[in-house]
């Protein structure tokens, strides 16, 4: 299965993340399929590569819970779904 989740990098105490897309038996900063985005806790910075986001969610991939608030946040889940059902 895939999974999108976040993905540490950063200096300690600066850390920051990468939405990617990961088998779900990976490890946490193993190697991702495909990275899909960024997200600075610090200063609620997000960009995402929608097109992309949406692509693995019609594949059936399952975001964590974090990614899936960062992705309701910035209206990507609504416009997947509504696309489907389109």
């Amino acid at each position: 299965m895939v999974k999108l989740r976040l993905k540490r990098f950063g200096k300690k105490r600066e850390v920051s993340y990468r939405i990617v897309a990961v088998h779900s038996t990976s490890r946490r900063d193993g190697r991702p399929l495909e990275e899909l985005g960024f997200y600075n806790p610090r200063t609620d910075e997000v960009r995402l590569d929608e097109p992309a986001i949406t692509k693995r969610l019609k594949e059936g991939a399952q975001p964590t819970e974090t990614v899936r608030r960062i992705l309701q946040k910035a209206n990507v889940l609504e416009q997947s779904s509504a696309r489907a059902t389109s």
